[in-house]
């Protein structure tokens, strides 16, 4: 079973030259959570979004992945 894409929180950490457990201290949160965020496990609330986009000062757009409709 593949895991479905819903985030690109593990790709801007990585465009920013950051590490999990930067953002984790960052906004305040355990470091397993950011990592079940960066394999797309789980998925952040809507507001832990713009919280996790300030923190790496992106728009909250930025961290989602866009799907095309059909």
């Amino acid at each position: 079973m593949s895991v479905k894409v819903f985030n690109r929180i593990k790709a801007v950490l990585a465009e920013k030259g950051k590490a999990n457990k930067w953002l984790a201290e960052a906004i305040d949160v355990n470091v397993n959570t950011v990592s079940k965020w960066c394999t797309n496990k789980i998925q952040p609330s809507v507001e832990t979004l713009f919280v996790i986009a300030e923190a790496l000062d992106v728009e909250a757009r930025e961290l989602l992945v866009l799907r095309k409709t059909k």
